[in-house]
């Protein structure tokens, strides 16, 4: 057995040649998409799905696939982001109300006084976040759960560095503007 190369070009060079390779990118992307997608969408179900969705359309089009000088994962994120795009388009068609619970996992020793205080805290933020923009939504995501640059995050969303930073400052501001409108509202 060989060894898994490290570079995404020769991992995509050879699971164009041959598609059983193919699970090998999944299993290097997965956990990245699959958190970007739970994020935008706050449904483990709906991101079970689109992540799914994402790599049936990756696999499909792998032979279509050129590299132009943007880390493979800009390719899986843009084809997550177009399925987002439309999940969010066909929901609102379907006006669906959201009654998952809070997913949020606590540990038994935890103190239950700190624990409520983390989720109501986490819970604001998530409104908070929710009130924003896609892209500022995007932004976030990319620089927080899967800790990107803001240089790969330019790539991704498509826009300059210099631009990022920008989105980025007024991103905190509206989130600061929005928490605070609910503390003192």
């Amino acid at each position: 057995m060989t060894d898994l190369p490290k570079n995404d070009s020769e991992l995509i060079q050879l699971a164009k040649e041959d598609p059983v390779q193919f699970g090998h990118i999944y299993e290097r992307y997965v956990k990245k998409i699959y958190t970007y997608i739970y994020y935008r969408t706050g449904n483990v179900y709906d991101a079970e799905d689109l992540t799914t969705n994402v790599f049936i359309r990756a696999m499909n089009n792998l032979p279509k696939y050129q590299d132009r000088g943007l880390p493979f994962s800009s390719w899986l994120y843009r084809i997550a982001h177009n399925l987002i795009s439309n999940w969010y388009r066909d929901k609102a068609k379907h006006d669906e109300i959201n009654l998952d619970s809070n997913p949020y996992i606590t540990e038994p020793d935890s103190d239950p006084h700190q624990i409520k205080e983390d989720n109501e805290n986490t819970e604001i933020l998530l409104e908070a976040i929710k009130t924003l923009p896609p892209d500022r939504q995007e932004l976030l995501i990319l620089k927080f759960v899967d800790r990107l640059s803001n240089r790969d995050i330019g790539k991704i969303m498509r826009r300059s560095e210099g631009a990022i930073k920008s989105l980025y400052h007024r991103t905190l501001l509206s989130l600061k503007k929005e928490i605070n409108k609910n503390d003192t509202g």
